[in-house]
């Protein structure tokens, strides 16, 4: 005691709390998978869409794990044959590349951001939020293979072959069929609250053009065997649904999220700089990546990756708010001469590990990231 600061309070250690117990939880009564199948037959290439009715008293859990999209895949040839040894395969992150577009509508009413990105959503979430433990474990559900950083659009026998395409075309290989299961990559299902009873969900996966999430050579297409989607319900202790009634007769429920708006800019091919003004107007976002990828591989090339984001020898790159560099003076890069480490170290804010290199960030993982939090993180409130 003869050591105790003025100014630091005394505190006790749970290790003595001997005599309570914790809380019991008693709101929740009960909960369980529900298995949905689409509302009408799936198609070569059509829309995939979900209807899962609010009727009843049960909630519905979207938060982080919850709702999966469970997927029965096969590459044909053209002509509905199967495969021998076609120099084919998926592109990485399979299960998302899949579908260029999710829509999400709660009673007929649109409540997700809506165009052709979703792809580059699910891949780049993927990439700068998790670590080696889950992209060589969990992650493979979604046949999630890392390409081999400088190599992404080697699909052939090579000396010095894509490690991550071979992986995953020898999952697909004589036609097989392939399942897979993951979490959809949607602003509403990453939030923890639970979604009123009597309200519909419906969720509609547009498909990617087969040239998009295939690599190889010409002439394929994916035929989906089986898709379905679990959904996580609750059922509610009563006094807590009377509570919310009345408390929807005053107000309305409340739903805060992490809005992510992908958007795409041109760049022509004979221009050395590029300005783009009034990207956001009004709230400003927490972060902001930008990467870059061809023209061609994005609207969807056999022959090359969509998802090697390459420097481009890029100079010089900065994000400005009414006129003020922000967070830092702009980044001045020269990848020759292995000049880039501010913009790697900046992927690493608020992340433990990444399972990408210095070496790896200059061959096809080139993503620059810029954090415009006052406090440099992402925390549940709200910033200004």
């Amino acid at each position: 005691m003869a050591f105790l600061l003025k100014d630091s309070p005394e505190c006790a250690k749970s290790e003595l709390n001997l005599f309570t117990l914790p809380p019991t939880q008693t709101v929740i009564e009960k909960g369980q998978w529900i298995q949905f199948h689409p509302i009408a037959n799936v198609t070569d290439g059509g829309p995939v869409e979900f209807l899962i009715s609010g009727s009843g008293e049960d909630y519905l859990d979207l938060s982080q794990t919850q709702l999966y999209i469970y997927v029965k895949a096969k590459i044909l040839k053209n002509d509905g044959k199967v495969l021998t040894d076609d120099k084919i395969g998926p592109v990485n992150l399979f299960l998302h590349s899949l579908f260029s577009q999710v829509d999400i509508s709660l009673n007929g009413r649109n409540v997700s951001s809506s165009n052709n990105t979703y792809p580059y959503r699910a891949i780049l979430e993927t990439i700068l939020n998790h670590g080696y433990d889950s992209k060589t474990s969990q992650l493979t559900s979604e046949i999630y293979y890392k390409d081999t950083a400088g190599r992404m659009n080697i699909y052939d026998d090579d000396k010095e072959p894509n490690e991550g395409f071979n992986k995953r075309a020898s999952l697909l290989k004589k036609s097989v069929t392939v399942d897979m299961i993951g979490r959809l990559h949607v602003d509403l299902f990453n939030q923890d609250r639970l979604l009123l009873n009597l309200v519909d969900l419906k969720i509609k996966l547009i498909r990617s053009k087969p040239e998009f999430c295939l690599m190889g050579n010409e002439g394929y297409k994916i035929v989906f065997d089986h898709v379905s989607i679990f959904v996580r319900k609750m059922h509610i202790n009563s006094g807590v649904l009377i509570a919310h009634a009345k408390a929807l007769e005053k107000a309305t429920a409340k739903y805060p999220i992490d809005r992510v708006n992908c958007k795409v800019f041109s760049i022509p091919q004979s221009s050395y700089s590029f300005i783009q003004d009034n990207v956001f107007s009004g709230q400003m976002p927490k972060r902001i990546v930008l990467a870059c990828v061809d023209n061609d591989a994005f609207n969807g090339n056999y022959k090359k990756s969509p998802f090697e984001f390459n420097h481009y020898n890029m100079n010089f790159v900065g994000v400005y708010i009414d006129g003020q560099p922000m967070p830092h003076q702009p980044l001045e890069l020269d990848f020759e001469k292995e000049n880039y480490i501010r913009a790697y170290q900046n992927l690493f804010l608020n992340s433990e590990g990444l399972y990408l290199s210095r070496h790896e960030f200059a061959k096809g993982y080139s993503l620059f990231l810029f954090d415009l939090t006052p406090e440099t993180c992402v925390t549940e409130n709200i910033s200004i």
